[in-house]
């Protein structure tokens, strides 16, 4: 059985900072990209952030020079370093891991809070 274990969410003031982090563990092989998304409620999931296995990183306009992305594909690990935080950055944030075949694989989500 595959499963994304993510941690390091939690509530923050503005300004502040977090580190999420996703393992892939279980059955999994085979994975080219992993990162992470965010949904707030009422609205579409969003990818924030992604790495592929060539180390390429690509991120959402809204985090650029903000989130930064990093890990090590081939071991299923990812990691989002999130600085100064804004209140519209609160969101369930959700790993992901991109298989070759296109199969794709989800986190359980871990709640990340911006507020004073």
């Amino acid at each position: 059985q595959v499963q994304l274990v993510e941690s390091g969410g939690g509530l923050v003031q503005p300004g502040g900072s977090l580190r999420l982090s996703c393992v892939g563990t279980g059955n999994i092989f085979s994975i080219d990209t992993m990162g992470w998304y965010r949904q707030t409620p009422g609205k579409q999931r969003e990818l924030v952030a992604a790495i592929r296995n060539t180390g390429r990183t690509n991120y959402a306009d809204s985090v650029k020079g903000r989130f930064f992305i990093s890990g090590d594909v081939f071991k299923n690990t990812v990691y989002l370093q999130m600085n100064s935080l804004k209140p519209e950055d609160t969101a369930v944030y959700y790993c992901y891991a991109d298989r070759s075949d296109f199969q794709k694989y989800w986190g359980q989500g871990t709640q990340v809070t911006v507020s004073q």
